[in-house]
């Protein structure tokens, strides 16, 4: 159904009259647009770093491993390549540490082009023996899960699913499929970090709108949408203002989808409207598709940008300059833990879920931007906030119950 998007600037359009022309904006007595510093500000005292985590991420120290372990650690990516920029890119910078870290380490790689690559380099990487498959990526959880359940002796650990009571682990009853005690769940709560990156984005628009677009419709993508949108609605409700937020609906799911995660002049395109309705700053959830809308930001001058999984800023240098910040999912950290558990317990270890609390999550430098101290502070607020409430939509429920007395 969304076919019909690609490439298509006009039914882009459409979508923009009829649907998406979201306005994040928190009820207010003022009816006035006001629009803060833009990048480059001067006038206010600056900062060069994101806000840091207020509670210490929690540690686990392994002991060494037993001498003479080894472990071959072999990732499957998702499409979009090893070198994506983003997060297949960033799951093999883990494997990567791993392998010049751990003694006795060793990593392979397959890239998927296609869906119909996942289970056959699933089964080619088994068939060589290696100790752990690490597959990267939500897309590849059915294949994922029917390899582990054919052979449970195999050690998984997939990034963005994890096994539940729900398809593909499951029926359509809920009855688990196999116990799927061979495979770990690397899983982020991304929208804790977007909430902040939306809320500094409305800050730092000079237009009065910001936007987003996804590759697909599907929970890694929008999730990332979700947090971004509600952090611009946050910013509203406290400084009474009226930013919009274009691209994506909370509340219906209605949004701007590319389709796919490759095509960079699909990046341009979905950009260029986004643009065209009022934006200044995008933030592209789309792997490389996001390379589209780098290159067009710095050809025109007309955007900035907030990349997505890795610091655009270190993986896409060449468009520096148009970087605002970028959402970061540590996942290098994550898959490095999880061949470390190999190599020392001989398992994979529990589950996993990253958030702002044990630094999973969280925002890239401002780098060479210059943000107003006053906004650096306020996102480092809502950050600590967000920590203290235990989730995003903890803190959300709170801010909206009614207050006693």
């Amino acid at each position: 159904m969304f076919a019909g998007l690609r490439r298509r600037g006009a039914l882009v359009a459409l979508l923009f009259a009829f649907a998406l022309l979201v306005a994040a904006c928190a009820e207010s007595d003022s009816s006035t647009t006001t629009t803060s510093a833009a990048p480059g500000t001067t006038a206010a005292p600056t900062t060069t770093a994101p806000p840091s985590t207020t509670a210490p991420p929690e540690t686990t120290t392994l002991p060494p491993p037993p001498e003479g372990n080894t472990v071959l650690a072999c990732q499957v990516s998702d499409v979009g390549g090893i070198d994506d920029k983003s997060f297949n890119q960033s799951a093999w910078k883990g494997s990567q540490d791993a392998a010049a870290e751990l003694e006795g380490v060793s990593i392979e790689f397959l890239e998927s082009q296609d869906a119909a690559d996942y289970r056959p380099n699933i089964d080619a990487f088994i068939n060589q023996g290696c100790d752990v498959i690490l597959t990267i990526g939500f897309l590849l959880a059915a294949d994922t899960a029917a390899a582990a359940a054919d052979n449970p002796e195999q050690l998984f650990g997939i990034v963005d699913q994890a096994p539940g009571p729900f398809e593909p682990w499951a029926d359509a009853s809920g009855t688990m499929l196999a116990d799927y005690l061979n495979v770990r769940g690397i899983t982020f709560e991304t929208d804790e970090a977007a909430f902040l990156a939306g809320y500094l984005a409305a800050g730092m628009s000079e237009s009065g709108a910001v936007g987003t677009y996804g590759g697909l419709p599907i929970p890694p993508v929008t999730i990332f949408m979700d947090g971004f949108v509600r952090g611009v609605a946050r910013y509203n409700e406290v400084n009474g203002t009226s930013v919009q937020a274009l691209g994506y609906d909370v509340e219906t799911g209605d949004g701007l989808f590319t389709n796919n995660f490759e095509s960079q002049d699909d990046g341009r395109a979905f950009t260029q409207t986004l643009i065209d309705n009022g934006a200044d700053i995008v933030l592209p959830v789309a792997g490389p598709v996001g390379n589209g809308t780098a290159a067009l930001c710095a050809e025109t001058s007309a955007c900035m940008m907030i990349g997505v999984d890795a610091d655009w800023f270190e993986t896409a240098p060449e468009y520096g300059a148009i970087y605002l910040t970028s959402v970061l999912k540590n996942i290098d950290v994550a898959v490095f833990n999880t061949i470390n558990n190999v190599l020392v317990l001989g398992g994979i270890g529990n589950s996993y879920i990253g958030t702002l609390a044990n630094d999973g999550v969280g925002l890239a430098p401002f780098h060479d931007v210059a943000v107003p101290q006053e906004l650096a502070d306020a996102v480092a607020a809502e950050q600590a906030a967000i920590i203290a409430a235990g989730s995003l939509e903890a803190y959300l429920e709170a801010l909206a119950a009614p207050e006693e007395g």
